[in-house]
């Protein structure tokens, strides 16, 4: 019987880019669907398509926040309804959110949350936060959302001083890719029994991909095989977008 840890191993062969050990059954199916760089797109323009229905706002939120200078990195709309059905599935009290940016993926979070609940999100940007302050208001969450000002790094031992371990139900990460394994360091006490850690761009960014050898996709996948190795914790990445990665603490 094939030793399933062996897909874990990266190649000892340090020429190329990143090689997993395939098994026979998935060989022959990618042999039949082989996904193409033009499938690929189909596929999250589908995916988008039939799965990100949104509403008004959230649809002319991001190109706002373009002309105003913001990077358009935000989740897709698909991404942002599964935040919001994920933070619906916890006890939905209280959430994190790390990398606000215009406010697009705090909204559909600060959404699925319980009736009470709350969202702090944090950014370093004063211009990225004064922008999201107002798609909250305008979006009618923004009794429930609060933003933190500053680098996460600085502002995460704050949060976890003033709130207490196994306080949060519901956290997503979508900030500097290459502080990603310490945030997952700062945020584990946070998580409470049965809350979700939820990450993006865990197989690549708009720049680069996993099997590329940058420090955003090594701090990443550290960051992946941490967790997916952390015995407190049961975890999967879906190839959604670029990756986003879902893990629930016992």
């Amino acid at each position: 019987m094939t030793d399933v840890r062996c897909a874990h191993r990266l190649s000892e062969d340090a020429s190329g880019p990143r090689q997993y050990p395939a098994y026979a059954g998935a060989t022959r199916s990618l042999r039949r669907m082989e996904m193409t760089p033009q499938r690929w797109a189909f596929t999250t323009a589908y995916t988008n398509e039939v799965f990100g229905v949104q509403d008004d706002h959230l649809t002319e939120l991001m190109t706002e926040a373009i002309e105003e200078g913001l990077p358009d990195i935000a989740v897709s709309a698909d991404v942002g309804r599964f935040l919001m059905m994920l933070a619906s599935m916890t006890r939905g009290r209280l959430a994190l959110e790390l990398g606000t940016l215009g406010g697009y993926s705090g909204i559909w979070i600060a959404r699925g949350l319980q009736r009470g609940g709350r969202l702090l999100t944090v950014e370093a940007s004063s211009r990225h936060a004064d922008f999201a302050q107002r798609q909250f208001e305008r979006a009618g969450v923004a009794d429930k959302v609060e933003i933190r000002r500053g680098p996460a790094l600085v502002v995460l031992p704050q949060i976890t001083e003033e709130l207490g371990e196994a306080s949060v139900d519901f956290v997503f990460v979508d900030a500097t890719k290459t502080e990603y394994p310490d945030y997952f360091r700062l945020l584990r006490p946070l998580i409470a029994p049965g809350g979700l850690i939820v990450a993006d761009n865990v197989l690549g960014t708009s720049s680069t991909w996993i099997d590329m050898e940058t420090p955003d996709m090594h701090a990443v996948d550290r960051f992946n095989r941490t967790i997916a190795g952390d015995p407190d914790f049961e975890a999967v990445a879906l190839p959604i977008r670029e990756g986003v990665l879902m893990a629930r603490r016992y």
